[in-house]
């Protein structure tokens, strides 16, 4: 991209001495006589396997047969190997040594709040006596080590007993959105081969019942290997049950003995796929292993939000999004507490994510700009109403910010005392690839610095370091969360991060590193937009709608024209009391010019009622161009709202 890219703003917060010394970040620095953040940055990119093996002993992973080499490279920087040699469970470090700790059997592992007020509470040891019990009852049904369990269920804790189950067992965890349809469903159990699955009778959200069982059921018509579904009572909805197929959690897991054992796994060992959307074709399925995504979750949680064992982290997301898994992996090797949640954040009160922070004490809420920019309308009142001073960080993931909602955020809700702990990277990077964190300074909607031990720059379109301009996003060196491959497609997973320039990961995202070393994350490299020469992240056109008081959320594509190249257009959802009109067209019009030149100036404002995105908030730009042209959109089963696609294509069409 390379044009200069205004960041604009000033640092608007800095962390105290408390914030500093207290850190984890501080005491991994302190313990080895590391004096500035820099040098932690050029030391853990330098030598990997000397701050991968210092990592897993901060965290305390324990291995029942110690590895022989932190890393190895047989197939190339690609296809790395971890923990050569060593032998763990992931679950004895998240669940069992706290069991087996008497000083920390009773402390609450996780804290459950249900969309009809109900709360729940488990400590490490009713957890761990849970995890047990189902893992005998997945044994009791002839399901064992490398067999690939889907989870399509409610955020309810019975969700974390079912994942820390699976893999106690040595299976392999499939997350599933609790959006989904059966198609997206069926489609990956199938390409998994998947032999169990755990689901739910149905869900509340906004007062109703989502209904989860028969999609499960239309979907599993297309999963020849399903043998078994365990569905767990969550919402009293009657749904069939197929005999002998299908068991009630409460009849097959809760009658079974508080103790079992552990498998035995290499540290290498497959845990976990993670399907995520591809841009085109079949969804792509990320694998990961013991000693890697959840040891990355642990170290961005800990250096990156900075839990703590006292700290109750919540972040707002389904167990089929990359942050589920990444809450519950993350929070246990920790020994912290995490937060669940069913139902919608601001039902049956536009407060009730205040009063969740207030009544259970949420010391690090993770939230995203979509969900911020649509509590903004509600104004502070509903703030104000909570005691929310056990909060210590907001944290935030999943599409890039704009000025606004940030500073409403930090300033109004915040009161500029509490950081924005700003968090990108992906399911295959097992976290982040840059973040906030409690040592350094940060400006609106900006990123301290890439996490440690990742080998993080900006490249022009020649493949060299850039400086105070717009180029992608890349990584040069290998490290332990980094997704190992495609599930049976190598080659995808090699043209996806790999063919551009040699042994460097490509991320696909537009970055930028300004003069005081800030990092700005610009939205997907392929959405950019380019007009007559010039390129254009569309969250830069964007940001400049938003500032509108009468928009609420905004998309900004590409579109074809016979002399520029391209053309802007931009769909706008609009705030309660404003009227789509020609004036609101010309007012928005003229923002986007004075801000970004008349070049830039859109060729359409288009007011619609929901813009394509996924459960944690990311805006699908890329289905939305291709609703509006008339295309393929391609996988669109992460969409929480498929309708606004059907919307986009019906304007289009008239347009």
């Amino acid at each position: 991209m390379n044009e200069t890219f205004d960041f604009g703003g000033d640092i608007v917060w800095r962390p105290s001495r408390d914030d500093i010394e207290h850190s984890n970040l501080h005491a991994f620095m302190q313990l080895h006589g590391i004096p500035s953040y820099d040098a932690l940055m050029q030391r853990s990119v330098a030598d990997v396997p000397w701050f991968t093996d210092a990592l897993l002993r901060f965290l305390d992973i324990r291995f029942d047969r110690p590895y022989e080499q932190v890393v190895d490279f047989p197939e190339g920087i690609q296809f790395p190997r971890w923990c050569v040699g060593g032998e763990m469970n992931i679950v004895a470090n998240c669940v069992d040594k706290w069991a087996a700790d008497p000083l920390h059997f009773e402390r609450i592992a996780l804290v459950w709040e249900g969309e009809e007020g109900t709360v729940r509470e488990m400590s490490y040891g009713e957890l761990a006596a849970e995890v047990c019990r189902c893992a005998n009852a997945l044994r009791a049904l002839g399901l064992g080590k490398g067999d690939a369990i889907g989870i399509y269920m409610p955020m309810t804790p019975e969700i974390a007993v079912a994942l820390f189950a699976i893999a106690k067992i040595g299976g392999i965890i499939l997350p599933l959105f609790s959006g989904y349809g059966a198609q997206a469903v069926a489609s990956r159990l199938s390409d998994a081969n998947a032999k169990a699955l755990f689901t739910a009778d149905g869900f509340f959200r906004r007062g109703s019942v989502v209904d989860l069982k028969s999609v499960a059921d239309e979907a599993l018509a297309d999963v020849p290997t399903m043998r078994h579904v365990i569905v767990l009572r969550r919402s009293g909805h009657p749904v069939p049950m197929t005999e002998g197929r299908d068991h009630w959690w409460d009849e097959v897991v809760t009658s079974q003995s508080p103790d079992a054992a552990t498998e035995m796994t290499s540290a290498e060992d497959l845990l976990m796929i993670i399907y995520t959307s591809g841009t085109t074709g079949r969804p792509k399925g990320a694998v990961h292993t013991h000693c890697g995504f959840p040891v990355k979750a642990a170290q961005d949680m800990a250096f990156g939000t900075d839990v703590h064992q006292d700290d109750l982290i919540y972040w707002m997301t389904d167990m089929g999004w990359m942050m589920g898994p990444w809450l519950l992996f993350g929070a246990t090797l920790l020994g912290a507490r995490f937060f669940l949640s069913d139902g919608a954040p601001d039902y049956p009160g536009v407060d009730r994510l205040w009063q969740q922070v207030a009544r259970h004490g949420i010391t690090v809420l993770g939230i995203s700009p979509t969900l911020v920019r649509s509590l903004m309308k509600h104004g502070l009142d509903p703030v104000r109403a909570h005691d929310i001073g056990a909060l210590r960080f907001f944290a935030s993931t999943s599409e890039p910010w704009n000025p606004e909602p940030w500073m409403w955020l930090f300033r109004d809700v915040g009161e500029s005392r509490r950081p924005i702990i700003n968090y990108s990277g992906g399911t295959e990077i097992s976290g982040g690839i840059v973040m906030g964190n409690p040592l350094l300074p940060l400006k609106p909607a900006s990123f301290s610095a890439a996490c440690p031990g990742i080998a993080a720059d900006v490249y022009d379109e020649d493949g060299r370091p850039l400086r105070n301009a717009v180029g992608e996003l890349v990584i040069t060196a290998p490290w332990i969360g980094m997704t190992r491959g495609f599930w049976r497609d190598r080659q995808r997973y090699l043209d996806t991060y790999w063919a551009r320039w040699e042994n460097v990961w490509v991320h696909g995202d537009f970055a930028a590193i300004d003069e005081d070393g800030l990092w700005y994350i610009l939205g997907r490299s392929d959405d950019t937009i380019k007009i007559a020469g010039k390129r254009v992240g569309p969250a830069e056109i964007e940001s400049v709608l938003v500032e509108h008081e009468a928009v609420n959320e905004a998309a900004a594509i590409g579109v074809p024209h016979a002399v520029k190249g391209n053309e802007v257009v931009c769909f706008c959802v609009l705030n309660p009391g404003h009227a789509a009109d020609a004036a609101l067209v010309a007012e928005l019009r003229a923002s986007v010019i004075h801000s970004m030149g008349k070049p830039l100036a859109p060729r359409s404002i288009i007011f619609v009622s929901d813009i394509p995105k996924t459960r944690n908030g990311k805006i699908m730009r890329r289905i939305a161009r291709s609703a509006w042209l008339g295309l393929d959109p391609g996988d669109t089963t992460s969409l929480v709202n498929p309708a606004s696609v059907d919307e986009i294509r019906q304007l289009g069409a008239n347009g």
